[in-house]
């Protein structure tokens, strides 16, 4: 009877629990989505940034016309003259997921736009990411773990960064998919399910659509994979969550346009086809260990080792050679940057100018994961009692996720997850043994209640070496260790001893000091979630589009850009083209419907060399240039007037570099005095007679008569002077952005064309009448 009461309070607080923790999802889901708001309530529904302009147009292409047309779409609007195949060099996971949602939502009549769909992605896909943190985590170290951290990610700055209302980039599904694979292979690994590891396949293939980041997870599984095998934990369950995952997974990458082929030939894959190689000859190995007796299984082993080591030097001369054929070893450019963090800056200069490739500060750290940065060490203490499988598999993705963050900060995204499933792990281990304590402390409270006392009782009574099973006649088995091992492997996960579970709940710390460290927990997580709020309304929900600023007079709001594309599409020509640099290509392309010379694809270095050698040329020799690119206007963003520091005078030394990489005569240091980049009266003749100097500064000093810059906080060198070859036809109301037009070539006089031509008949025929200058000298 009691036993009864004892398993039916047991299950009804179980089902309690249950339903408490679906609540709490709920609950964490909502927090997600309502706190990455703020941009839409501060300032309107808009996209952000640069390359979620570039998203929501495709994302209307596609809605417009189709999937089959986008897949064949040849857009001639970008990187004129040689335009670009936009079903083949984008990652489509974005895309076709936002105009699913579209599509769905149209067919049970909820008409809304393309672009509010394309503004509340990212907030949808941050709760199924906080969602699949708790299955992930729940994996490693149950409910309460999994619901810390999944309350953890769901407030992030550095996840809210990337997916605050209007974010519609590659990251807003990238960072969901990321996890959910993850997951599934945990979820694989521990109950050796081929479902799962279908299931895994197919969210490695959505990861793969989505993000070229999906190369860290085809990394990072193989070397967890190979640490299992090198520790000794190899089991059937391991070989089931990695070998289809392989298989299937490449296939599917591979019907992807923009990876194609790269997901065999490329060497961010050979890991996963190594490792592959591996767990195969060690799962033959363990067969026929099973199979054969002892003596034959040491020449079987000295030939299967043989054997597979003959393989995995031939597959890796293959791999070599493949290697050696290619100038960059078989890596990309980024990737190169990830391994050796000086090579884009000594040979990819292109690379090295993004914001987002630099290293990141300390400080910057403590903005975007908070204190989580101090919880981290004690998660990863945390996951080695015990160590498991899934537990190893989360150290090594916190481990190498602090390295590559440490190289590239915007890969503080893919830290963020693995700091909160420590960090969850961390303080869900630090509750249960402060509440233990507490619990066992309380005056009135009996040490072990009811059902642990009989939990400790029924585990007690089993020894703890399991007895031999015998047959039907009462004869013990004979050991047979290959259905053993195969029994012993579909176990989900091992129990842990008795001896374990009683020393745990004997583990008790002093009242007073587990009441004192609850306490500074719940201060701690205050000081989190008020950081959390500050930095999604003030810090990261601001749109680059449209700039505010608080003064001793109120609010100002700037809307320069919308301003300046709003003029190009209201007083040019549908087929005028628009020079700019590479940062506003997108944006001029998606708002004023203009052809751009260059956006922030950045596939072609050489097109955006020449854009920069002609911001770094003299009037008339950018001219030129410009002119055989048949460029109309001319862009240019400045912000010496309002003081906004992300300007082209603040970039320009990288379009010199980038230039100069293509084009010799363009050197850094004619730009710089001393080695310092001025452009006071200080500042080189070369540097105060570019293009891009005149452009920005043209008539500056009428604004204060003194041609103070509030970004530099000096007065320009070179104040007054006139424009030969470019004509300024539009400055938006703060001057953040000035147009320019190419002025059309002088006519020729015709009686000086005469008396030109008189005069070289004139000359000897010996001598040259001149030689035509180089436009680009």
């Amino acid at each position: 009877m009691e036993a009864s009461e004892t398993s039916s309070g047991k299950t009804l607080r179980n089902a309690f629990g249950n339903v408490l923790a679906f609540l709490i999802l709920i609950l964490i889901g909502v927090l997600a989505f309502s706190i990455r708001l703020f941009s839409v309530i501060k300032y309107e529904s808009v996209i952000h940034e640069f390359d979620p302009y570039f998203n929501y147009r495709v994302t209307q292409f596609l809605t417009k016309n189709g999937i089959y047309d986008f897949w064949n779409w040849f857009d001639d609007r970008t990187w004129y003259p040689l335009g670009r195949v936009i079903g083949g060099t984008v990652y489509p996971g974005l895309t076709l997921t936002a105009g699913t949602l579209w599509w769905l939502l149209n067919s049970l009549n909820i008409p809304l736009s393309v672009e509010t769909i394309c503004v509340f992605t990212a907030p949808i896909f941050s709760a199924f990411t906080s969602w699949s943190t708790y299955l992930l985590t729940r994996e490693v170290k149950g409910t309460g773990a999994g619901l810390t951290a999944a309350a953890l990610i769901a407030m992030v700055p550095s996840y809210i960064s990337r997916s605050v209302a209007g974010s519609y980039d590659n990251e807003a599904v990238a960072i969901f998919a990321l996890i959910f694979t993850f997951y599934l292979y945990i979820k694989t690994l521990n109950t050796g399910s081929l479902f799962y590891a279908t299931l895994n396949s197919l969210a490695y293939f959505y990861m793969v659509c989505s993000w070229g980041g999906y190369t860290f997870i085809i990394n990072l599984i193989p070397m967890h994979v190979l640490m299992c095998i090198v520790t000794g934990r190899y089991s059937s369950r391991l070989y089931i969550a990695y070998a289809p995952l392989v298989v299937l997974g490449t296939l599917l990458a591979a019907l992807v346009p923009v990876v194609g082929f790269n997901a065999v030939m490329t060497s961010e894959h050979f890991a996963s086809f190594l490792v592959f190689i591996i767990i195969h000859v060690v799962a033959f190995v363990y067969y026929i260990k099973g199979v054969l007796s002892p003596k034959m299984f040491k020449v079987a082993v000295t030939l299967v080792l043989s054997i597979g080591l003959v393989v995995c030097c031939a597959v890796i001369a293959v791999l070599v050679a493949l290697v050696a054929s290619s100038p960059t070893k078989g890596w990309s450019g980024r990737s190169l940057s990830l391994l050796d963090p000086t090579y884009a800056s000594k040979y990819i200069p292109i690379i090295a100018s993004v914001s987002e490739h630099q290293p990141p500060t300390w400080p910057s750290y403590f903005m975007d994961i908070n204190v989580l940065a101090f919880l981290v060490p004690a998660g990863i203490i945390a996951c080695f009692s015990p160590l498991s499988d899934a537990s190893s598999f989360v150290i090594l993705y916190i481990v190498t996720s602090v390295y590559f963050s440490g190289v590239m900060v915007r890969l503080m995204l893919v830290l963020a997850p693995a700091a909160c499933i420590t960090s969850g792990i961390a303080l869900s281990e630090a509750f249960e043994v402060f509440t233990r304590s507490i619990k066992f402390q309380l005056p009135g409270l009996p040490g072990l209640s009811p059902v642990e006392a009989e939990e400790t009782s029924t585990d007690s009574s089993v020894p703890l070496n399991e007895v031999p099973k015998t047959d039907k006649g009462g004869e013990t088995l004979k050991e047979r260790p290959s259905r053993k091992n195969r029994k012993k492997e579909k176990e989900p996960v091992e129990k842990p001893s008795i001896k374990a579970r009683i020393e745990k709940k004997l583990l008790v710390l002093p009242f007073e000091g587990s009441i004192l460290a609850i306490f500074l927990l719940v201060l701690l997580g205050a000081f989190y979630v008020v950081h959390c709020v500050w930095a999604a309304a003030e810090a990261y929900s601001a749109p680059s589009i449209v700039l505010t600023s608080h003064s001793h007079d109120g609010l100002h709001v700037f809307d320069d850009f919308r301003e300046a594309y709003a003029w190009l599409s209201h007083n040019t020509e549908v087929d005028d083209k628009v020079a700019s640099w590479w940062d506003y290509g997108y944006q001029t392309t998606a708002m004023a419907n203009r052809t751009v010379i260059v956006d922030n694809n950045t596939w072609n270095n050489t097109h955006i060399a020449t854009v920069g050698t002609a911001m770094s040329s003299p009037e008339k020799a950018a001219w030129e240039i410009f002119n055989s690119l048949d460029v109309k206007y001319v862009l240019v963003v400045f912000g010496g007037l309002v003081g906004y520091p992300s300007d082209d005078i603040n970039k320009f030394l990288w379009m010199v570099r980038i230039g100069g990489g293509v084009f010799p005569h363009i050197k850094e240091p004619d730009y710089l005095r001393d080695g310092q980049y001025r452009i006071d009266n200080q500042a080189t003749p070369t540097m105060l007679n570019c293009l891009m100097y005149k452009l920005s500064y043209y008539r500056f000093v009428d604004t204060d008569g003194k041609g103070f810059d509030r970004v530099r906080r000096t007065e320009i060198g070179k104040k007054y002077f006139k424009l030969t070859h470019f004509e300024e036809v539009f400055t938006t109301h703060h001057w953040m952005v000035r147009i320019y037009k190419l002025k059309p070539p002088k006519n020729r006089i015709r009686g000086k064309t005469k008396k030109s031509k008189s005069k070289s008949t004139s000359t000897s025929s010996g001598k040259s009448s001149g030689t035509r200058k180089n436009p680009w000298n």
